[in-house]
């Protein structure tokens, strides 16, 4: 849930701020062009991060399933670490690609 409410917090402040260089692109283009670099460092260090962090969730999930020897509880959560790990790595790239088209369209 943390990291869903994270996403969309980004999500928002980058259609906040791809609103703002319309709006005052003609007064501060400066200002803009910095949150607008800024905003890029943020996506390509996220992109960065996302690969190992699911790799890692998703290998975390497979051991807890090879490790639990028979025990139903601890097989359902490795599938839910693994299916989540996988989820969130979609929700990342979605994210990546609304940016790309929020920068297309502006």
């Amino acid at each position: 849930m943390r990291i869903i409410k994270i996403l969309t917090l980004i999500i928002l402040i980058s259609i906040i701020f791809s609103s703002f260089s319309t709006v005052f692109a003609a007064k501060t283009p400066t200002l803009v062009n910095k949150l607008n670099s800024i905003l890029k460092k943020i996506k390509e260090y996220m992109i960065k991060l996302a690969g190992p962090a699911a790799a890692l969730a998703i290998a975390t999930g497979v051991m807890i399933r090879k490790l639990s020897f028979g025990d139903e509880e601890k097989m359902i959560i490795g599938k839910r670490v693994i299916i989540n790990a996988i989820f969130c790595y979609f929700i990342i790239l979605l994210v990546d690609l609304i940016i790309k088209f929020i920068e297309a369209l502006v």
